[in-house]
């Protein structure tokens, strides 16, 4: 019997979801978006939940980035096609779900893996955790939401600087950004998530659901993620997208 690609375990109407790629550093790809979204939409029902938190396995990566070598041949109709579907499937799934989402992010958070964290809407990190959207450094741009919710998070200007030079920036410089809500140790960081949502299981299930919900009704302007989703896709019609993905995968750095 194959391992499944996304372990649940609950306890205490306390969800752990452990995306389980240790060996692809637990990078996104179609199965694992797939999966995720099965387990968000159980969850979403499920009385004996009432928060969630999401991590990978393993002390390296909480989500490493998309799977490059999935999408590196798309044209743009299907780059658009793979960025509304993320969205749809996962990344807008979470932000709106009705349970709160803790991501638990132990290691690399970088591209998809970083969007995915976004769309959670509490993050703590451990001290080795690296942070990042460097899409551009492969001649495209986060297609996931990453646009949108690194500068509702962190401020524009900020985002800006984070995605237009590709750098990863450590735990306590998110920290201090209000990219997490709290930074711990590797080996405390699973007892840090779950004692805050022991916090939230304190109050009001029904009010919590009410607050993520208008919460989002003011920063979620569709215009922004409609916008993304095109400009994503029409990367794939760009020559530097392909020196950028084709410099990835043969591990050289790129010529733009």
């Amino acid at each position: 019997m194959s391992t499944p690609l996304v372990h649940l375990h609950v306890e205490d109407r306390i969800a752990t979801l452990t995306i389980t790629r240790p060996k692809a550093l637990n990078a996104l790809n179609t199965a694992v978006i797939n999966a995720l979204h099965k387990h968000v939409v159980d969850l979403d029902g499920r009385d004996d939940v009432r928060v969630v938190l999401l991590t990978g396995e393993g002390e390296k990566s909480f989500v490493a980035g998309a799977d490059i070598a999935e999408f590196a041949t798309h044209n743009q109709q299907e780059g658009q096609a793979l960025a509304q579907r993320g969205q749809d499937l996962l990344f807008t799934r979470i932000a709106n779900a009705k349970k709160i989402y803790i991501a638990a992010i132990n290691g690399f958070a970088l591209g998809g893996g970083l969007e995915l964290a976004l769309s959670c809407h509490v993050r703590v990190a451990s001290d080795n955790a690296k942070m990042g959207l460097p899409e551009t450094s492969l001649g495209v741009i986060p297609g996931y939401g990453g646009t949108q919710r690194l500068a509702q998070c962190i401020g524009k200007g900020r985002a800006m600087d984070m995605m237009l030079s590709a750098k990863m920036i450590d735990a306590e410089t998110a920290l201090a950004w209000g990219l997490v809500n709290a930074v711990s140790t590797q080996d405390e960081l699973m007892a840090e998530a779950k004692s805050r949502a022991k916090g939230y299981l304190r109050n009001s299930g029904d009010a919590q659901a009410a607050v993520i919900r208008a919460v989002n009704a003011g920063l979620d302007h569709k215009g922004g993620y409609d916008t993304e989703i095109v400009e994503f896709g029409k990367r794939f019609t760009s020559k530097e997208f392909v020196e950028g993905t084709e410099a990835f995968l043969d591990k050289r750095r790129p010529s733009f």
